[in-house]
C-alpha cells in the first residue's frame, strides 16, 4: 500500500472522530425530538449514590457514548484505550469510576491524571471536584508550571488522593520525592496524542514506569499513531478499546471559506472581515506565538476587544485572558493551536484562520470549535500564494469543500457598519432617555446653519472613520504542467504546434503551413533530428519534390552540405559532436530521458 494511501486511510478515521460529539453532550442536535435516543441513565451504571447526586445538580441524566461504553469498564477494572474528542465528556468516563475507587481515609495519592496543557489539567479537575462535591475526605489537586511549586507542595503535604497535572511537574514533583507512586491503583493518560506532539513521550514512560505494576492503566486519545499504540503494548495489560462513533460530522455544519489575499493586506483583510460578518465570539488562530502577540497589539490599536493566548504567558495572565473571553467581556481570542487544546467555550460563531494550518488536523480541530450542538458556524481561512495547494490538501483528505470568496469591497464594509450604527442608535432611542439630548439638536437646527439631516450624517461620519478603499484582489493560478513541444525520441514524431519557438523558427514538427509539411525554414517531421532555423533535417522529407524516397521513404542526402549557406555571417555559436552546426546546446532538443517516447493528446 502506498505512503499517500495509508495517509488518506489514517485520515479518514481521524475525520470520522471528528464528528460533532457534542451533540448527545450538549442535548443531542441534529436530531428530532421524536428520533432522540437516550443513553443509558447513570442510576442505572452502580454509580455511588453521592457522585449521581452531583451529577444530577449538573443536570445530566444520561450518559455520553463514550461514557457509555467507558465507565462500566472502567468500574470492573479493565485498562482502557479510549477514541474520543474534547467536548464528549470524557473527563466524567474516566473521573466518576476513578472517585468510586478512592479510600478517602487513606491520605495517600491513588490516582494520577496526566494532561497536556495546564489549562486542561485545571479543567479537569475542576470536572472532578463537581463529581466528589458530596464525598467529604477527598481532595483534588491540579499541577502545573507556571505555578510556584511551594504552594502545591504544601497543598500534596496535607494528603491528596487525585492530582492532575501536566507531565514536566509531575516529574518535578517525583524528583523533589513530594509525589510519592506506591499506592497509586489508577493513572490516565488525556489527550495522549497531543502531549507526544509536545514531546512529552520520555516523561510520560519515566512516570508510568515509577507506578507499581498491578494499576489500572486509562489513555484517551483523538488519534492512535504509532507511538501510542507502543505505550499501551508495553503499559496495558489486555485493554478494551472503546472508540466514538458519532453520527453527525462537524464539517457539514460550517460554512467554509478561504481568500486569496497578498502577505501585507492579511490583517486589513482580517478586519474586514469581522467587521463584515460581526461575530459575538470568534477565535484567530496563528500559526506562531510571536504572530499571536503581534495581531493583538495591532487589533486592539484598531479598537478592538481581543486578548491572546500562548504557552509563553504566565498562568496568572492565561488565567485572567480565559475569564475575559468566557464572560464575554473580550469577544476575540487569538491563539496558538496548543494553547487553544481544550478550551470549552460555547457560542463560538466564527474561526479565523490568520495562518493556514500546518498540519491538516489542526485545521478540523481550529473549525471544530464553532458550529457545535446543532448551531452553524463559520470558518475563514486567509491564503496567501502556493498556500492554496494547502487547501487543496484539506479539501481532499477532509472530503470537503472550501470555498473561494472575495474580499467584501469598501463599499459593503461601510454599508455594514454604518448598519450596525444605525441599530445601536434605535436601541438607544428604545431603551435610553434622550430628551436632553433631543433638546441640544434642536437648539442646533433652531441657529438655522444645518439641518437636523446634516448634524446626523456628521455623527454617523464620526463613527465610521475614514474612508476605506478596495483591497487589490490576489489570484493565484494552479500549475498545470504544460504540453512541452519539440522532437520525441529516435524515431519518433516531432509536435511543433505548441507555439514554443513558432514561426519560421519552429524547432521541428510540423510546419505552419496548413496541409503541407514543412517549408525551407521549418523543417521538422519524421527523423532522428528534427530540423532548426532552415536546416535540413536528416532523413527528412526532401523539400525538392516534396515525396518520398522510392527505395526507403526518406532522402538519403549526406550531411556534409546539410549546413552550407546557412551561416554567411561567419562561425556557428555551437557545433554538435558529429560537427554540425548549431545554434543551442544539444540538450536543449535532446530528448531528457534518452529514447523515451512520452504520448500526448498530440500524437
Amino acid at each position: 500500500m502506498s505512503r499517500e494511501k495509508k495517509k488518506n486511510e489514517y485520515f479518514d478515521a481521524f475525520l470520522e472522530k471528528e464528528i460533532l460529539t457534542a451533540n448527545r453532550y450538549d442535548g443531542s442536535a441534529g436530531e428530532t425530538e421524536g428520533e432522540q435516543k437516550e443513553g443509558l441513565r447513570y442510576e442505572d451504571a452502580g454509580i455511588d449514590g453521592r457522585i449521581l447526586r452531583a451529577v444530577k445538580e449538573l443536570g445530566f441524566e444520561h450518559m455520553t457514548p463514550i461514557q457509555e461504553q467507558a465507565i462500566p469498564l472502567f468500574m470492573m477494572g479493565r485498562d482502557i484505550i479510549g477514541q474520543a474528542q474534547t467536548g464528549t465528556g470524557k473527563t466524567a468516563a474516566f473521573g466518576i469510576p476513578i472517585l468510586q475507587k478512592i479510600n478517602p481515609e487513606n491520605r495517600s495519592l491513588q490516582a494520577v491524571i496526566l494532561c497536556p496543557t495546564r489549562e486542561l489539567a485545571m479543567q479537569a479537575a475542576d470536572e472532578l471536584r463537581k463529581f466528589a462535591k458530596y464525598m467529604n475526605g477527598i481532595k483534588v489537586l491540579p499541577v502545573y508550571g507556571g505555578q510556584e511549586i511551594y504552594k502545591q507542595i504544601k497543598n500534596l503535604k496535607t494528603g491528596v488522593q487525585i492530582v492532575v497535572g501536566t507531565p514536566g511537574r509531575v516529574m518535578d514533583h517525583m524528583r523533589r520525592r513530594t509525589l510519592k507512586m506506591d499506592q497509586v491503583h489508577t493513572v490516565v493518560l488525556d489527550e495522549a496524542d497531543e502531549m507526544l506532539n509536545m514531546g512529552f513521550r520520555e516523561d510520560i514512560e519515566t512516570i508510568l514506569g515509577e507506578m507499581p505494576e498491578e494499576r489500572q492503566t486509562g489513555l484517551f486519545s483523538a488519534t492512535m499513531p504509532k507511538p501510542i499504540l507502543d505505550i499501551t503494548k508495553t503499559y496495558q495489560k489486555d485493554a478494551a478499546y472503546v472508540k466514538m462513533t458519532p453520527k453527525e460530522v462537524t464539517i457539514p455544519l460550517i460554512k467554509q471559506a478561504y481568500y486569496q489575499v497578498r502577505k501585507q493586506d492579511k490583517e486589513e483583510v482580517l478586519c474586514r472581515l469581522i467587521d463584515y460578518y460581526t461575530p459575538g465570539r470568534a477565535l484567530i488562530f496563528c500559526n506562531t506565538k510571536r504572530m499571536v502577540d503581534e495581531l493583538t497589539e495591532h487589533l486592539k490599536g484598531r479598537g478592538y476587544e481581543v486578548e491572546g493566548l500562548h504557552g509563553d504567558l504566565t498562568q496568572g495572565q492565561r488565567d485572567t485572558v480565559m475569564n475575559l473571553f468566557r464572560s464575554g467581556r473580550t469577544n476575540i481570542l487569538i491563539a496558538t493551536d496548543v494553547a487553544a487544546r481544550g478550551i470549552d467555550v460555547s457560542d463560538v460563531e466564527a474561526v479565523y484562520n490568520f495562518d493556514v494550518p500546518e498540519d491538516i488536523e489542526y485545521y478540523v480541530h481550529r473549525i471544530g470549535r464553532t458550529g457545535r450542538a446543532g448551531k452553524t458556524g463559520r470558518s475563514f481561512t486567509l491564503v496567501v500564494g502556493r498556500e492554496a495547494y494547502k487547501i487543496r490538501d484539506i479539501e481532499r483528505i477532509c472530503h470537503t469543500k472550501i470555498k473561494e470568496r472575495k474580499v467584501p469591497s469598501a463599499a459593503d464594509i461601510t454599508a455594514r457598519k454604518a448598519e450596525k450604527i444605525l441599530k445601536e442608535a434605535t436601541a438607544v432611542i428604545e431603551n435610553e432617555d434622550i430628551s436632553k439630548a433631543t433638546e441640544y439638536i434642536l437648539d442646533a437646527v433652531a441657529l438655522g446653519q444645518y439641518s437636523a439631516t446634516q448634524i446626523a450624517a456628521a455623527f454617523m461620519k464620526m463613527k465610521l472613520g475614514d474612508e476605506i478603499e478596495d483591497i487589490r484582489a490576489e489570484k493565484f493560478f494552479f500549475e498545470k504542467k504544460p504540453f512541452q513541444g519539440g522532437r520525441g525520441g529516435k524515431g519518433g514524431r516531432s509536435d511543433g504546434r505548441t507555439g514554443r519557438k513558432g514561426g519560421d523558427g519552429s524547432r521541428s514538427g510540423y510546419g505552419k503551413k496548413p496541409g503541407g509539411w514543412s517549408s525551407d525554414k521549418n523543417k521538422g517531421g519524421y527523423g532522428i533530428r528534427g530540423g532548426k532555423d532552415g536546416e535540413k533535417s536528416k532523413g527528412s522529407y526532401d523539400n525538392k519534390n516534396n515525396s518520398r524516397n522510392e527505395k526507403s521513404g526518406f532522402s538519403n542526402k549526406g550531411e556534409k552540405n546539410r549546413d552550407k549557406g546557412k551561416f554567411a555571417n561567419g562561425k556557428p555559436k555551437d557545433v554538435r559532436r558529429d560537427g554540425s552546426a548549431a545554434y543551442k546546446r544539444e540538450s536543449d532538443f535532446e530528448p531528457r530521458y534518452g529514447g523515451l517516447r512520452i504520448k500526448t493528446k498530440f500524437d
